[in-house]
């Protein structure tokens, strides 16, 4: 098992945690130098929160644990594309790597509906790798979906 394929199953066991939680089973995970800062998962039904997906909390307690608001140098491993919230987030951030499962082209903010991490109109970039685990990471969001329209 390669570094990304690690990292996005640690994401997946955090969607299972959200899953449990009747949320919608997407996790993040944000490491530095192979080490894991911060895992989350979304919240944004529990918390009454809409900027509570995995990517922004995972954002803030890595920005927390480092003391610092921006994370460059750092990866952020997600199972589901980011939204343009979660992209615009990890700009803001100085991310400079995202690794991504599952392609979202209902919102995806990266490579289905936009581009917004490597617009060249902004002043930051960041490196993008997609389709990591693609199958586990579909999988688990249309289980949860299929469950709903039951």
């Amino acid at each position: 098992m390669n570094r990304d394929e690690k990292f996005i199953r640690i994401a997946l066991a955090e969607a299972e945690l959200a899953l449990e939680e009747d949320e919608v089973p997407v996790g993040a995970v944000i490491v530095a130098g192979g080490e894991i800062l911060s895992k989350a998962h979304n919240k944004s039904i529990s918390m009454n929160d809409p900027s509570a997906h995995a990517e922004i909390l995972a954002i803030r307690k890595a920005a927390d644990r480092v003391n610092n608001y921006r994370l460059a140098g750092m990866t952020i491993y997600v199972t589901l594309e980011p939204c343009v919230m979660c992209a615009g987030a990890i700009i803001q951030a100085r991310i400079s790597r995202l690794v991504f499962g599952a392609h979202d082209p209902k919102s995806g903010g990266v490579f289905s509906l936009y581009n917004i991490l490597n617009d060249g109109k902004l002043n930051h970039s960041v490196d993008v790798t997609g389709s990591v685990l693609e199958n586990e990471c579909s999988e688990i969001l249309s289980r949860f979906f299929r469950k709903k329209r039951l």
